[in-house]
């Protein structure tokens, strides 16, 4: 199975867990080491032909849901997330200075600035939703309480993949009721 088509069938379990929940607008956070699905270690041999190849099943499952889409970079940008503009201003993110290339900010974020309508980077986000391919460590983008989404996709390509919604935080005492 292409790795595209691997991505593909994780979009459709994916959607099939979070479907109930899903609302216009709310972000999907994206992390991808590149390097990972080729089968070499993160940050190493990032490549702008695997980003295209996951790039258009991500962005047709964000317009078929109405979301937002958010590409983590990595460690060189501080993890910054290129977004596109209009959901930089529907959450009140504030740009910051940086163009996210192959050899910092990563192959994936780079793809996304390069096309997207039109491409900003913010420091952090607040995400409903999130994607892994590589152990990228979205984690920090997601809202506070990650669940994981489990599909029976475990890879793309060499890469491992998880797949996480997020949830209210449950508070109260012993008679709370939720």
């Amino acid at each position: 199975m292409t790795i595209q088509a691997q991505l593909q069938e994780l979009l459709v379990q994916f959607e099939e867990m979070i479907a109930p929940t899903v609302r216009p607008h709310q972000l999907l956070v994206i992390g991808c080491s590149t390097s990972e699905v080729i089968g070499e270690k993160i940050g190493t041999a990032g490549t702008l032909n695997v980003a295209q190849e996951l790039f258009v099943p991500l962005q047709q499952f964000a317009n078929k849901h109405n979301l937002y889409l958010a590409f983590q970079g990595c460690e060189h940008i501080n993890r910054a997330l290129t977004i596109e503009r209009k959901a930089a201003e529907h959450y009140r993110l504030d740009e910051v200075s940086v163009r996210p290339v192959r050899t910092a900010g990563g192959s994936m974020s780079a793809y996304a600035y390069e096309h997207f309508e039109e491409a900003v980077v913010v420091e952090r986000v607040e995400a409903h939703y999130g994607i892994d391919i590589g152990q990228t460590l979205i984690g920090m983008h997601l809202k506070h309480v990650a669940v994981p989404v489990r599909t029976s996709i475990r890879q793309i390509g060499e890469a491992f993949v998880t797949t996480a919604t997020t949830r209210p935080k449950l508070i109260g005492g012993e008679r709370a009721q939720y």
